[in-house]
């Protein structure tokens, strides 16, 4: 044997070309099983996710009392702050007031459960009651404990399936990586062999109506879906998460307390004032947000909007000097929240987030025509075993 029969590449070609529909047949039992084994979870996590996409309209259309505001002009927030602080009552601490984003919409104000130390069950997480009020009046609306509300249930089920601590979180991560071997070998297994691209296009792929709709959508939805799921991965696992990418780019250190750290018990300044002195530092932003200051840094942290894209910049107001200090994002900061606003299809424009509500809507529609795709082949199985069969009986008479 000599060195050209050793290393023949058309000979090598020829091979390769055999080996391929093994490879695909591996990718497409991959595709198959981790479909039909992750669809019990998937499914109602991606239908969730795609409710959530527009959550302020669903949760209006469940419960338009919280938002039946009237026109006018909006009063000053340490106003909706005692209208919501004199609704609780004793027992709850208001902890932020946020504004309406734009007109139409209510006012809301954050409240905590006060609890005395050395209590039972004192070191667990309080109670939060969100007080939505009318802007130009700061009459009450309706007060609502947001946890247990439809809208706070889908955000603790899509986020780690109601279970406690960080293992829902963990179960919902490796969904997310089922999800995004799913969406990319879908597009490998989608790719027409033996032609070109824009046959893969077309919309008789096969003889069923279920195989062509899974081919032509899942084509079409499988780079986005590939995205909300890598996106989901990161949410997934948060600690690991941020190591990760804290080694590559900065991040701001997580604060001690955060939110059952105690409050500062007597404010030097007012709401109206630290609000006052944030939008005076920043020109072009209208006040969105404030939240009361805490005992460990005494300084009010105040969100701005950018009318123009709605991004929000944070000042801390020093509640004694009234010093305001622009709160500076790293750039691990950054990407951590655009990895956030991209699966959550927020700050992306209107496309993005049909895209993302479609992500959460189609995998319904392919565990279905993927079912019946494989049921399909199963019933087509037996017959081709046996219709491969006859020739060999033929040769044994």
């Amino acid at each position: 044997m000599n060195l050209i029969s050793l290393w023949n590449p058309s000979k090598q070609l020829s091979a390769g070309v055999s080996r391929l529909p093994g490879l695909r047949r591996l990718w497409l039992n991959i595709h198959l099983w981790l479909g039909i084994g992750l669809a019990v979870l998937l499914i109602p996590i991606s239908v969730s996710g795609a409710l959530l996409v527009w959550h302020d309209h669903l949760d209006a259309l469940v419960n338009p009392d919280r938002y039946a505001v009237t026109s006018g002009p909006a009063q000053p927030p340490s106003a909706l702050l005692a209208s919501a602080t004199a609704s609780l009552g004793r027992g709850f601490e208001p902890m932020a007031v946020r504004l309406p984003e734009s007109a139409g919409w209510p006012a809301t104000v954050m409240a905590r459960e006060q609890r005395q130390r050395g209590a039972e069950g004192g070191g667990g997480r309080p109670r939060v009651l969100t007080v939505y009020l009318d802007p130009p009046t700061a009459r009450v609306l309706a007060t609502a404990e947001f946890r247990y509300s439809l809208i706070g249930f889908l955000h603790r089920f899509h986020e780690n399936l109601t279970i406690p601590e960080y293992s829902g979180r963990a179960v919902v991560g490796w969904a997310g990586v089922g999800m995004l071997i799913m969406s990319l070998s879908g597009i490998y297994l989608w790719w027409p062999r033996n032609a070109g691209f824009l046959r893969g296009l077309r919309w008789r792929r096969g003889p069923a109506m279920s195989f062509n709709l899974h081919h032509l959508f899942g084509f079409w939805i499988a780079i986005p879906l590939a995205v909300v799921s890598a996106t989901g991965i990161y949410l997934g696992f948060p600690q690991q998460a941020r190591e990760l990418l804290s080694s590559v780019a900065p991040v701001t250190p997580q604060q001690r307390g955060g939110f059952n750290a105690p409050l500062l018990a007597s404010p030097r300044l007012d709401v109206d004032r630290a609000l006052e002195i944030a939008a005076g530092s920043t020109a072009g932003l209208r006040a969105a947000a404030a939240f009361l200051p805490r005992q460990q840094d005494q300084a009010w942290r105040i969100q701005l909007r950018d009318p123009n894209n709605e991004a929000l910049t944070t000042v801390m107001v020093d509640d004694r000097s009234g010093t305001p200090t622009k709160v500076v994002l790293q750039s691990g900061d950054t990407i951590a929240q655009w990895i956030r606003w991209i699966h959550e299809g927020s700050h992306s424009g209107v496309l993005w987030q049909v895209l993302v509500f479609l992500c959460g809507v189609l995998p319904t529609g392919f565990a279905i025509t993927g079912t019946m795709i494989w049921l399909r082949r199963r019933r087509a199985r037996p017959a081709s075993r046996s219709i491969a069969s006859v020739p060999q009986l033929d040769a044994a008479e």
